[in-house]
């Protein structure tokens, strides 16, 4: 079960002794949950506490601000197991009997190749809208330094989620928004996918960007590698052995596929362009891979089993 909030030993650039920040029970998931649980749950508590929906409350803002950290760290696998370690190695000392004012924290910040009291009070992690003095001080230069390269690229973001069906994703999608007392109408571009980020110039809080991360919900038809789509198709064993059309399915409908006699079951079919289209061109599309299955009739008249029982006394 998650550990509670320690007051810790732990100093910034300006020697103020800092709490310790339990991501997990900012969340309120256990150590062990899963991403897709951590994910949940961030998602209830941001849209919980969303400054548009809290319009002048400071502390439904600085909580929205937590929020974020803590699922910046806990949904990244790196940062998540460099939280742990943290919190295994001082759960370790205060199960000795360790005082918390005792514990090595410079020894620990060595381990990870850190120091204390490097942080640049300009970086992306200080002042409003940014990440603690606690993160900044658990991740280190390194990632620091990421973080401020990204920020010159996104102008620290705010980022929220979003679901899209496959469909949507393969044709493009729009999403309305509302952002400080505005509505705004967002274009999701064909192409994305889980992951995928999208932009929206000033539409979040304090006038700074809003990325919205765009998930696509499962879709049962194809399969998706890249811009390539994989899916099965299903015939008669008599399509199969004497030839002919049959209906695949693609993202835009059903077409006709035909089928020369004598083909194998298993075998795949290549598709030209009928795949996802590709995000910074959609103009340009993958290829769609269709893997024939055999349906064997369960029940035979008395006249094709006559006939398949002459056929098969015939030698190839």
């Amino acid at each position: 079960m998650p550990f509670g909030r320690l007051t810790l030993n732990l100093r910034g650039d300006n020697n103020s002794i800092m709490d310790y920040k339990d991501y997990y029970k900012i969340l309120g998931v256990e150590r062990k949950a899963s991403t897709d649980d951590i994910r949940k749950a961030y998602r209830k508590l941001a849209m919980q506490f969303h400054p548009d929906k809290n319009p002048g409350d400071k502390k439904s803002e600085d909580k929205f601000k937590e929020i974020n950290e803590a699922y910046q760290v806990l949904s990244d696998d790196k940062k998540r197991a460099r939280y742990d370690q943290l919190g295994s190695a001082y759960s370790d000392f205060r199960t000795g009997g360790g005082r918390p004012g005792d514990f090595q924290w410079d020894d620990w910040f060595q381990q990870g190749g850190q120091q204390r009291g490097s942080r640049n009070p300009q970086d992306p992690f200080g002042g409003a809208g940014g990440f603690s003095d606690f993160f900044s001080a658990i991740f280190g230069e390194a990632v620091r330094s990421s973080a401020r390269s990204q920020a010159a690229q996104q102008q620290q973001g705010y980022q929220q989620e979003v679901d899209i069906s496959f469909q949507e994703a393969y044709e493009g999608a729009s999403r309305q928004l509302q952002s400080s007392g505005r509505k705004l109408q967002v274009r999701i571009p064909a192409g994305v996918k889980t992951g995928s980020k999208v932009r929206v110039a000033g539409a979040g809080p304090e006038g700074l960007d809003l990325y919205l991360i765009v998930n696509v919900t499962d879709e049962n038809r194809f399969e998706r590698d890249g811009q390539d789509l994989y899916t099965t198709s299903t015939l008669s064993v008599f399509t199969l052995i004497l030839g002919g059309d049959a209906d695949v399915e693609t993202p835009t409908g059903k077409v006709k596929l035909s089928i020369p006699a004598g083909t194998q079951a298993d075998q795949v079919f290549r598709l030209a362009g009928r795949g996802m289209p590709h995000l910074k061109n959609p103009n340009t599309k993958g290829d769609l891979f269709v893997k024939l299955k055999v349906q064997v009739p369960k029940y035979l008249s008395s006249k094709q089993r006559e006939l398949l029982e002459e056929a098969a006394r015939i030698k190839f």
